[in-house]
């Protein structure tokens, strides 16, 4: 059994799952509403305020999805209940980050200023000119944003200029002149 798919999501009050036609499952919480398709293979029940995931047979591929599925429910209740954050931090001198209307525009280094437009379900805010927080209740999509704002101009190695993660450790490289005695 995996070990992740044999445990069973505890729904939390003001929430409710439900299984749909072609074994959709529908997460509502009291702001929005995730949806996910899950495989035919991977049988998910719903019993008062627990939902169980159990798998018609032990093939690699299906023991995979078990898991698979029942991390993908547990961070849609999570997302309608909480939310998920990405906090990114810009580095360099003269590079900084700032809201037009739902836009973002990144001036990091290049000829012209970068803009990124917000998406459905996903906020961004600014809260200082060398931070960027994206918000919202789809942990893939807010994954996905800050990657893509990453993107725009990912950290380097001998300076350490560029937008990163709060989180993340940039490994430090040294210059031409530090192996020479």
């Amino acid at each position: 059994m995996s070990r992740i798919g044999k445990k069973p999501i505890t729904v939390p009050a003001g929430v409710s799952v439900s299984v749909e036609q072609g074994n959709v499952v529908v997460v509502k919480g009291q702001k929005t509403t995730l949806s996910c398709p899950i495989n035919p293979a991977i049988t998910v029940t719903v019993e008062g305020n627990t939902v169980r995931f159990t798998r018609a047979n032990d093939e690699p591929k299906v023991r995979a999805l078990h898991g698979l599925s029942r991390a993908l429910v547990a961070n849609m209740v999570t997302g309608v209940t909480t939310g998920f954050k990405k906090e990114l931090e810009i580095n360099g001198v003269g590079y900084r980050a700032a809201k037009q209307g739902k836009d973002l525009v990144l001036n990091v280094g290049y000829s012209h200023p970068v803009t990124i437009p917000e998406r459905d379900g996903v906020t961004i805010e600014v809260p200082a000119p060398n931070k960027i927080v994206v918000s919202g209740a789809d942990k893939q999509a807010v994954g996905q944003l800050a990657a893509e704002i990453r993107g725009v101009r990912p950290p380097e190695p001998y300076l350490g200029k560029g937008i990163k993660y709060v989180d993340e450790v940039i490994r430090r490289k040294e210059g031409k002149t530090g192996g020479k005695k």
